[in-house]
């Protein structure tokens, strides 16, 4: 059996408030919150560890003093899923996600960074 991918884990200055944002981006639910330390994950499947198959991944926060000062090398895709992509970054700006350019010129996806610069994709037309 191969590993499979389950968890994410995201430096910040502001665990709480980033786990947040991505919850009201990906439509998941905090799962534990513990000493500078939160986790979110799918409502939808709450302990993906005991499961033989795929499963969406967890993303866990944990608070490091030092800001982001460099473009990420690894980065998140997210796909609407009930709406257009114009429709979806609107939206998403809205939740406090900002324009961002990592010199990704004239392309069909839109990079944006979360409210502490981590940048982000907004794809237009893979479906999850």
């Amino acid at each position: 059996m191969a590993s499979k991918f389950t968890e994410l884990a995201i430096d910040c200055t502001d665990p709480s408030g980033l786990a947040r944002f991505w919850c009201s981006v990906l439509d998941y639910e905090v799962q534990d919150e513990d000493d500078g330390i939160v986790t979110i994950g799918s409502p939808l499947v709450p302990d993906g560890k005991n499961r033989l198959g795929p499963v969406p991944p967890t993303l866990t926060f944990a608070y490091v003093p030092e800001g982001k000062t460099v473009k990420n090398r690894l980065h998140l895709d997210v796909n609407p899923t009930d709406r257009e992509q114009d429709e979806e970054v609107r939206r998403l700006l809205g939740l406090g996600a900002r324009h961002a350019d990592v010199g990704q010129g004239d392309e069909n996806w839109v990079v944006l960074a979360d409210p502490e610069g981590n940048e982000f994709c907004v794809l237009a037309s893979r479906c999850p």
